[in-house]
């Protein structure tokens, strides 16, 4: 009986230890589960970083070109204006040039018909003295025939000798 009692007290004790080992065995799965779980969003986490890593570095390159494409366009912009700025420089140069060549061809044309002035004076006098030659009439056809016709010169002073 004694030795019944105390294999019932064995068989016991080892009931109750199959049921902590049971629990423990369950704990143990359960953590287990929940670190695979873990170490699953870990890896999802990985291969999504490892994602977005690309794509950022992807979109830097790109970023990259954007700025040098940008870059270049302001460079050939600046030298556009440039351009323009050196076209207007020399188209101001040139005008006043043309602006000074029409001054002199106004005075040159007002020197000519002052010109012409005196001298169809001087065929006058020369004329109403009595003594005109062939020659001062031919001189007075040459000049009229060069007289210009064209803008209206400059106004004269006409300077008459008396």
């Amino acid at each position: 009986e004694v030795q019944v009692e105390e294999l019932q007290r064995l068989l016991a004790g080892m009931e109750k230890e199959h049921r902590s080992l049971l629990l423990k065995m369950k704990e143990g799965e359960a953590e287990l589960a929940r670190l695979r779980s873990v170490e699953g969003d870990k890896l999802a986490e990985q291969d999504r970083s490892a994602r977005l890593e690309k794509e950022v570095a992807m979109l830097r390159e790109k970023i990259h070109h954007l700025d040098d494409m940008l870059k270049s366009q302001q460079r050939k912009v600046r030298q556009m204006i440039e351009q323009l700025q050196n076209s207007k420089t020399v188209i101001q140069a040139k005008d006043a040039v043309i602006q000074e060549l029409k001054e002199r061809v106004a005075y040159l044309e007002a020197e000519n018909l002052e010109m012409h002035d005196r001298i169809e004076h001087l065929i006058e006098k020369q004329v109403s003295r009595g003594g005109h030659s062939s020659r001062a009439r031919s001189k007075s056809e040459y000049v009229s025939s060069k007289r210009l016709t064209g803008p209206k010169p400059l106004p004269l002073i006409r300077v008459v000798e008396t």
